[in-house]
């Protein structure tokens, strides 16, 4: 008997149908066909021993496996389930009339209970859009799939369950999820907030001029100046998600293996915070059967390098081609996948080795040559993809003992969302650009040309300040953004002389 049974392989962030096709007829041999891996090649034995726990016996005829496409490779223990599902359906242990309603997937532990999988959400997407009835998959995994609407999703404990349901012995749990109630009330909920955060006005400023334009940004400062503490409160003043991007994060999460079991949607913006001993493929993504990287994960989010000299240079190199194209391109032998990555970067370093170059009260011991030595650890590339370079000087006591509250992450955030509107109906006709970073030099000399006194104004800056040419745009974006904030149409000089001072990097006598 030749019985069909449906499940789905994930590559990059989308998922591809994957038809298990399970022929019996006499004889006592098993074939497994299709381009399987040996975790699926090992689903043999799991399958073998979770039918005997649960009170069923291994068929014993001659049976044929073939997973097509057979030039997709099929990865992991999640084909466990439809696989055991197929066997009994071609040995009429199973009624053969409901599996062709039903995408199926599913890990086995020896006892038949399922473990939960990796990428439920596209493998969820890809049932919907194939016209299928619903998906049955692990318990753990079914928040995560069920925000998909239109489609029924089953969980699932164990294989005898399913078993009993496709004989019409026993309903799975159903579930349901309200996408929408549950997207929006957790939206503003964060434990971090710019209320907390005593002087450092000027930083706090620069990390809204960034917020609201999307611009990558550097601090630079003594050891316990507050740089990690500000980097960490930005995603509280990003604007919220939209759902779409919310499903786009959660896909990429989902791939990984990231999310929180019986999670649904990702409702705030990721941050992630690598340390600086990460690998060049735990960044960007990769390994023979290619994952996310963190570059992928901090998609519509925050990337934070704390302590950025001390990360590897080609770790730091492998950045330039996706902060600029905001997706990364994983090439392997085998496949080629893309994630995408278009996030904040938010970086913060210390002035020098010993830390305490240009600090108002500690003296520095390290000479001219060490510190340009260390600045030099971040390559000019790099530097040019960053906005803003904000020098970070420590809180006097006045201020850190000072009991009046501060500006609150809603307030700033507020300010944010309207200059991320401005900007939205500004770019609306052209594809792919969202924010005043991802301007080119043709939206720049139409949307961020300043008038004379602005231009001669920047042309004094650089040469007094030693600018350099790559600062040239980086200042007119960063203008454009401070303008939106304050609800001016054209870039005035005092926009231009706000942008030109979070430049201290490109300042030639920084360092010496």
């Amino acid at each position: 008997m030749l019985i069909k049974v449906f499940g789905a392989a994930v590559q990059g962030i989308d998922a591809t149908l994957i038809t298990i096709e399970v022929n019996s007829s006499r004889g006592c041999m098993f074939y497994l066909v299709g381009l399987p891996d040996s975790a699926v090649k090992e689903s043999h034995q799991r399958i073998i021993s979770a039918l005997q726990v649960n009170g069923y016996r291994m068929p014993t005829s001659n049976i044929v496996i073939n997973m097509a496409p057979a030039d997709i490779r099929k990865e992991g223990a999640a084909y466990d389930l439809p696989l055991a599902i197929g066997m009994l359906g071609a040995s009429e242990v199973i009624k053969p009339d409901k599996l062709s309603h039903y995408l199926l997937m599913g890990e086995l532990s020896l006892d038949g209970s399922l473990q939960p999988i990796k990428g439920a959400l596209p493998i969820a997407i890809k049932a919907r859009e194939l016209g299928f009835e619903g998906i049955i998959i692990p318990r753990q995994n079914t928040r995560e799939a069920a925000v998909v609407n239109n489609l029924k999703v089953y969980g699932a404990k164990n294989l005898k369950e399913v078993i009993e349901f496709f004989n019409d012995k026993q309903e799975l749990e159903l579930v349901h999820v309200d996408t929408r109630k549950e997207f929006y009330t957790r939206q503003n909920d964060f434990d971090l907030d710019f209320s907390d955060v005593k002087g450092q006005e000027n930083v706090k400023r620069a990390l809204e001029v960034a917020a609201a334009g999307g611009h990558n940004i550097l601090l630079i400062g003594a050891p316990g100046s507050g740089k990690s503490m500000l980097a960490k409160r930005l995603p509280s003043i990003l604007p919220p998600l939209t759902l779409g991007e919310s499903l786009e994060t959660t896909k990429i999460h989902s791939v990984a293996g990231k999310l929180e079991q019986k999670s649904g949607l990702i409702s705030k913006r990721p941050f992630r915070a690598p340390h600086h001993t990460i690998s060049t493929v735990a960044m960007t993504g990769g390994g023979s059967f290619p994952q996310p990287g963190e570059i992928s994960l901090a998609h519509n989010g925050v990337l934070f390098l704390d302590e950025l000299p001390e990360f590897n240079r080609n770790v730091l190199e492998v950045l330039r081609q996706p902060l600029e194209d905001r997706e990364i391109s994983i090439s392997r032998i085998k496949c080629n996948v893309k994630y995408p990555a278009s996030l904040i970067l938010a970086a913060s370093m210390n002035p020098c080795p010993c830390g305490y170059y240009n600090h108002p009260t500690k003296a520095c011991v390290c000479s001219p040559g060490q510190v340009q030595k260390y600045l030099n650890r971040i390559s000019g590339p790099l530097l040019d993809r960053i906005d803003l370079q904000i020098e970070v000087i420590p809180v006097p006591f006045e201020k850190m003992s000072d009991a009046r509250p501060c500006e609150s992450s809603t307030l700033i955030r507020e300010r944010v969302v309207r200059a991320r509107q401005t900007q939205s109906e500004r770019y609306a006709e052209i594809p792919g650009v969202y924010c005043n970073a991802q301007m080119n030099s043709k939206l720049l000399a139409r949307y961020a040309r300043p008038d004379d006194k602005g231009l001669a104004l920047l042309k004094t800056a650089m040469n007094r300040f030693n600018l350099s040419a790559r600062a040239y745009d980086r200042i007119l974006k960063v203008s454009r953004t401070i303008a939106d904030l304050e609800g001016c149409e054209l870039i005035q000089p005092s926009h231009l002389a706000e942008a030109i001072g979070y430049r201290n990097l490109d300042r030639e006598d920084w360092a010496g």
